[in-house]
């Protein structure tokens, strides 16, 4: 089980170098640092801590600041276990987006957007009654229940509260991972809000054959349009010199035949 945290940071497509369009999401992953490593020994099973993210020295408690003080590192924000971790880690060990591939299938687990209070028909995608004709019925819950039971069933669905729910969306793609920029192009969308954490691990149910998809990148289109300039450029300068060739060896043909003229006059008439 691999897996890494980070932040989402929005939406985007790319393409393909076959001419496919694909919609991703870009997370930010920041130094993900191996807090604590548990053992079966010690804990009763294997498992690995991550922690991203600073946090403020003042807004720390005396317990996080002496966790992360093992670690060699700061006290961070957001902390995660992954259980049966794949490879050996050591307490303070770092862990990049490099740890994912192209091509790998992730599930991404993150906080739904909250949408607050809401009704029946927009929480669980129930129809309206009529909206005319004397109906009473519009945008209500319906029966709440028989007559026996004088009391409401429960798992009744009713208006309340939506959003703010863990969510998982299970087999995504990697389309890229960047080291150098540390960020992970990730294929669909996921979710949660703008900047929320996001936790990306290798795919439980996955059955998919790994087929790395190759993007078409902007620094590949710069390269490419300046090795065409540079083209243009060198070809421009060999038709002027060759240009400059022809018209120096057409001056000189001219002055030889004028010198030839005015040695034999004669030959001119």
């Amino acid at each position: 089980m691999k897996g890494i945290l980070g932040r989402k940071i929005g939406m985007t497509q790319v393409f393909t170098k076959d001419g496919k369009l694909i919609p991703v999401t870009v997370v930010a992953c920041d130094e993900n640092v191996v807090m604590q490593v548990k053992t079966v020994e010690k804990d009763g099973y294997n498992a690995i801590q991550l922690g991203v993210f600073e946090k403020k020295q003042k807004s720390a408690n005396k317990a996080e600041i002496g966790h992360a003080k093992k670690a060699n590192t700061t006290p961070k924000r957001f902390l995660k276990e992954i259980k049966d971790a794949d490879g050996n880690y050591n307490v303070g060990d770092k862990i990049l987006v490099d740890i994912f591939e192209v091509g790998d299938i992730v599930d991404v687990t993150g906080t739904s957007k909250g949408k607050g209070t809401q009704g029946v028909i927009k929480r669980f995608n129930q129809s309206r009654g009529p909206m005319g004709h004397g109906s009473h019925y519009h945008r209500k819950p319906g029966s709440l229940g028989t007559m026996l039971p004088k009391r409401v069933l429960k798992g009744k669905k009713l208006p309340g509260h939506m959003g703010v729910e863990t969510v998982t969306i299970q087999n995504l793609e990697i389309i890229e991972a960047n080291k150098e920029e540390g960020y992970i192009l990730i294929s669909g969308n996921i979710p949660g809000a703008k900047n929320s954490l996001v936790y990306i691990r290798s795919a439980i149910k996955n059955s998919r054959k790994k087929d790395a998809k190759e993007i078409i990148t902007y620094e590949e289109t710069v390269v490419d349009a300046v090795e065409d300039v540079k083209e243009e450029v060198e070809n421009t300068v060999v038709n002027e010199t060759e240009t400059e060739e022809v018209v120096e060896n057409t001056e000189a043909t001219e002055e030889v035949k004028e010198e030839t003229k005015e040695e034999n006059p004669e030959e001119s008439n």
